[in-house]
C-alpha cells in the first residue's frame, strides 16, 4: 500500500533523499542528519524584499483622470502613477528593466497614461552574514524609456495620432510581457491585440505591431464584425524567450472564448529573425478553468518556467504558483506535464525580512498579490518576483489601502527540515475550519498546513460530471437559494429513505453549476469564514485531482485524494452511476494505479465490493456510529454498521477494502458526562484482519471535543483538540481525519 498511508515517522526518515520534490530542483548534499522525526526538504526562502509606496509618481502629465476610486484614492495624479510591473528583466549591475501594464484597466480610462519601461534598483532588505537585516527595502527608480512610434509602424490612429513623438497611452496597448534581445531592443507581449510590439533601446516601435495567429479580442483594431475569439484581457500576459533569443514564446493569459476546455491556454512560437510566426503550438492546461497564466520564462532550450494565479486578492488567494513545463512532454491529453516549482503562497522566511508589513509577512511570507504577474529567474539560481498592483485597487497586505509595488528575492532551493506527521493527516473536505469546504482554496490551504491526503465528497451533475460537494442537495454550501434563475429547481426528494428539500446537484449541468459560488456551511460555528462567501466556483473531480497531482506534501511526497462517493444507490436510481466515471477520471489522472496515492470511500458496501474488481486503488468502508448502509437497507439485509465491525463483519470488509474509516464513538464511545470512556475492540479487530484504522472527524470547536478537552462553555471557541487527538492515537488509530489540518498536523508532531 502506498506509504501516504501507512507512514511513520521511523520509516519517513529514509525520504530525505526525495525531498528535492518540493521544488523540482536539484537539492545540495546535507551537512549532518536531520533530527529525529524531520526530514530534510528544499523549499523557496525569501532573501531580500524591496518596495515602491503605492502613490510614487514619475515625471510626466497628470494621470488617472478617469481612474475607478479605490481603497479611498481617486484621481487624477500629479504626474505618471507607476502602478506596479507587469513583466521585467534583468539589467546590470543589479538593475531591471520593469514594464508596467496599461495603467489603469480599460482603453478609456488610461489614454492619459504613458506606456514606459523603467530602469529600477532595488535596495534589499536582506540579511548580512550574521543575521542582521541590512539594506534599505526602497526601489529606486533611476530611468525610464517612453514607447512612441513617430515612424507611423503601427498603421491605425492612436491617442497621439496628430501629436509630436506619437507617444502611446494605455489608450492604444495594454503591455503585459517583455523580453530583451541582444542589441538592447525589447519584444513586447500586450492583450488588446493580442500583439507583439518591438521596441528599439529607446523606446521607438521598429515594425508593426504582429496579431496572435490564434484568434483575436475585442480590442483588436481591426476586429470588424467579426467574434472575438481571445477573451477581453486575455491576451499575451506571459512570453518567454528561448536563451539565444531568436525565439519568442508567447501564451494567452485565458481560454480562447469558444474552447471546448476552458482550462487550455495556447503557446504559441514566434520567430524574431522572420518575424513571423511558426505552426508550432502547445496547450498548457491551468488547475481550474478562471485561472491565469501571468508570465513565463524559458530557463534552458525547451524548458519553462509557468506563473500561474487565481485572480484573487490577499487571504483569499488559493493559486499563486510556479510550474515547470518541457516542450517535449505532453500528457495523454496533449497538454504539456507540469510539475511544481514553487508555491508563491508559502515561503519560509526564518528571517523575518519586512516582518510586520500586513498580511503574509511573517515567518511564512505570502506573495498573494491579485496580479502576481512577473518572475525573472536569476543566474545564482534565484527569483526575483513583482506585483502589479493595479493602483489604486488591491489592497492585499492591508485592507483599505493601496498595495506598494513589491519586489522580492527568492531562493528556491533552500534547505531546511521538515517534521514528519507520525500518522497521515487527511484534511476532511479540505481546511474546512479555515475555507468553505469543497473548494479548492481549502484543498490547496490544506496543502500549505501540511496534510497528507486531501478529501473530496464526490457527486454528480445531471450531465454526469463528478463534483465536489458535502451533499447532492446544495442550498447549505452555494449561493443557489439567491438565484432566482434557478428558483424553479427547488423541489423535495427522497435520499436514502429520507425526504430531503432543496436544490440538487443532480437538476443542474456543469455549465449552471459553475455559475454557483461556494458558501460557508456552518457560518455560526464558523463565522470567520463567511469572509469567503460567494468567491469559489464548485470545483470538479478532475479539478481537485489534478491540483493533489501538481502539488507536494510538506515532506515532498505526492499529495493524497480520498474521494467519497455519496449515496450511491441513489444516484444508481437515477441512472447516473458514479463508480464508473470515477474510475476513468483517475485513469485520465494517472491515478488508477495501486501504488497511487489514492483511496476510495463509501458508507455503502456494494459499490466498494464492485471497485474491488475494477480498480487496483485502495478502498475504505467507512462506519457511521449508528445505523446501517443503504445498500443494505435498500436490499432487505438487516446488518448494521455494528454488525460490521463485529469480527465477523470486518472479516468481510478485509476481503473488499484496505481501511475501516470510523465515526470516533465507535472506537472510543462517550460517557454519559460527555468524556472519553474506554476504547472497544474495534481497533484492535480491525488491525486483526490487516484494515488500517481511520478517524472521522476531529474539529477543534468545542461543541465537537470531549468535555475533558473543552476550553470554556462557549460551543464556538477552540478547544483542545490535540489532546483529544493524542487519546486516540494512544488507542491505537492509524490516520485521521481533520476540518484544522494544521492543528492536527501540530498534533501528530510533537516530540
Amino acid at each position: 500500500m502506498p506509504s501516504v498511508f501507512r507512514r511513520r515517522a521511523a520509516l519517513a526518515l529514509s525520504l530525505a533523499v526525495t525531498a528535492g520534490l518540493v521544488t523540482g530542483l536539484p537539492t545540495q548534499p546535507a551537512a549532518a542528519e536531520p533530527a529525529a522525526g524531520t526530514v530534510e526538504v528544499t523549499a523557496p526562502r525569501l532573501t531580500g524584499r524591496a518596495t515602491l509606496p503605492s502613490d510614487y509618481l514619475a515625471p510626466g502629465p497628470r494621470s488617472g483622470r478617469e481612474v475607478t476610486p479605490a481603497n479611498g484614492v481617486e484621481g487624477p495624479f500629479d504626474g505618471q502613477v507607476i502602478p506596479g510591473f507587469s513583466g521585467a528583466v534583468a539589467d546590470d549591475n543589479g538593475t531591471f528593466w520593469a514594464l508596467p501594464d496599461n495603467g489603469f484597466g480599460t482603453k478609456a480610462n488610461s489614454e492619459d497614461f504613458r506606456l514606459r519601461i523603467y530602469k529600477v534598483r532595488p535596495r534589499w532588505q536582506q540579511p548580512d552574514a550574521s543575521g542582521e537585516l541590512t539594506g534599505s527595502g526602497a526601489i529606486q527608480v533611476l530611468d525610464y524609456i517612453e514607447l512612441r512610434d513617430p515612424d507611423h509602424h503601427i498603421s491605425w490612429p492612436i491617442v497621439n495620432e496628430d501629436r509630436a513623438g506619437r507617444r502611446l497611452t494605455g489608450g492604444d496597448f495594454d503591455v503585459e510581457s517583455i523580453q530583451r534581445m541582444a542589441d538592447g531592443s525589447f519584444w513586447i507581449g500586450e492583450e488588446f491585440g493580442p500583439y507583439l510590439l518591438h521596441v528599439s533601446r529607446n523606446g521607438k516601435v521598429l515594425s508593426a505591431p504582429v496579431s496572435s495567429p490564434v484568434g483575436r479580442a475585442p480590442q483588436h483594431h481591426d476586429l470588424g464584425g467579426a467574434q472575438p475569439t481571445v477573451r477581453s484581457s486575455g491576451g499575451f500576459e506571459a512570453m518567454a524567450a528561448s536563451p539565444d533569443g531568436r525565439y519568442l514564446y508567447p501564451i494567452l493569459e485565458n481560454s480562447l472564448v469558444d474552447d471546448a476546455d476552458q482550462r487550455r491556454r495556447v503557446v504559441a512560437e514566434f520567430d524574431t529573425t522572420t518575424g513571423a510566426y511558426t505552426d508550432r503550438r502547445w496547450d498548457y492546461r491551468v488547475d481550474t478553468d478562471a485561472n491565469l497564466v501571468a508570465d513565463a520564462q524559458m530557463v534552458e532550450p525547451g524548458k519553462l518556467m509557468v506563473l500561474e494565479r487565481d485572480n484573487f486578492d490577499g487571504e483569499a488567494a488559493m493559486i499563486k504558483r510556479i510550474y515547470t513545463v518541457d516542450l517535449d512532454e505532453t500528457e495523454p491529453s496533449g497538454a504539456l506535464v507540469k510539475t511544481l516549482h514553487t508555491d508563491l503562497l508559502k515561503i519560509d522566511n526564518p528571517d523575518l525580512i519586512g516582518a510586520g508589513a500586513g498580511w503574509g509577512t511573517g515567518e511564512t511570507y505570502s506573495f498573494g498579490f491579485q496580479s502576481t504577474e512577473t518572475i525573472v529567474p536569476m543566474p545564482d539560481g534565484q527569483i526575483m518576483l513583482v506585483n502589479d498592483n493595479n493602483y489604486p485597487g488591491n489592497a492585499a497586505r492591508v485592507p483599505g489601502i493601496p498595495d506598494d509595488t513589491e519586489m522580492i528575492m527568492i531562493d528556491p532551493d533552500a534547505e531546511r527540515e521538515q517534521a514528519v506527521n507520525a500518522v497521515p493527516v487527511i484534511a476532511h473536505r479540505g481546511a474546512s475550519g479555515s475555507r468553505p469546504e469543497h473548494t479548492l482554496a481549502a484543498y490547496a490551504l490544506a496543502i500549505r498546513q501540511c496534510a497528507d491526503v486531501i478529501e473530496p465528497d464526490v457527486v454528480s451533475t445531471s450531465d454526469g460530471v463528478l463534483v465536489a460537494r458535502h451533499e447532492n442537495e446544495i442550498s447549505g454550501t452555494t449561493d443557489v437559494a439567491n438565484r432566482p434563475e434557478f428558483a424553479d429547481r427547488r423541489t423535495t426528494k427522497t435520499i436514502d429513505g429520507v425526504a430531503v428539500t432543496g436544490w440538487f446537484t443532480e437538476d443542474f449541468t456543469l455549465g449552471e453549476l459553475r455559475t454557483l459560488r461556494a458558501k460557508e456551511r456552518l457560518p455560526q460555528v464558523r463565522p470567520e469564514n463567511t469572509r469567503f462567501d460567494g468567491l469559489y466556483p464548485v470545483p470538479t473531480l478532475t479539478e481537485v485531482l489534478d491540483l493533489a497531482r501538481h502539488s507536494r506534501t510538506c515532506t515532498g511526497e505526492p499529495v493524497g485524494v480520498a474521494p467519497e462517493i455519496k449515496h450511491p444507490t441513489y444516484f444508481d436510481s437515477i441512472g447516473l452511476s458514479m463508480e464508473e466515471p470515477l474510475v476513468e477520471e483517475l485513469e485520465a489522472a494517472g491515478l488508477n494505479e495501486a501504488d497511487a496515492p489514492v483511496v476510495i470511500q463509501s458508507f455503502e458496501t456494494t459499490n466498494l465490493k464492485q471497485l474491488a474488481r475494477r480498480t487496483p486503488v485502495q478502498l475504505s468502508q467507512l462506519i457511521n456510529c449508528s445505523g446501517a448502509p443503504y445498500d443494505l437497507v435498500a436490499a432487505g439485509d438487516d446488518r448494521t454498521y455494528a454488525d460490521l465491525v463485529s469480527r465477523a463483519g470486518l472479516r468481510e470488509i478485509s476481503r473488499y477494502a484496505d481501511k475501516v474509516g470510523y465515526c470516533k464513538d465507535v472506537m472510543i464511545p462517550r460517557q454519559a458526562d460527555g468524556t472519553l470512556g474506554e476504547p472497544t475492540a474495534a481497533i484492535a479487530d480491525a488491525h486483526r484482519y490487516r484494515l488500517d484504522v481511520v478517524g472521522w472527524t476531529f474539529r477543534v470547536e468545542n461543541q465537537f471535543l470531549p468535555t475533558e478537552f473543552k476550553s470554556s462553555a462557549d460551543p464556538n471557541a477552540d478547544g483542545d483538540l490535540a489532546g483529544e487527538i493524542q487519546v486516540f492515537l494512544d488507542a491505537g488509530m492509524d490516520e485521521l481525519f481533520s476540518d484544522n489540518p494544521d492543528v492536527a498536523v501540530a498534533a501528530v508532531t510533537e516530540d
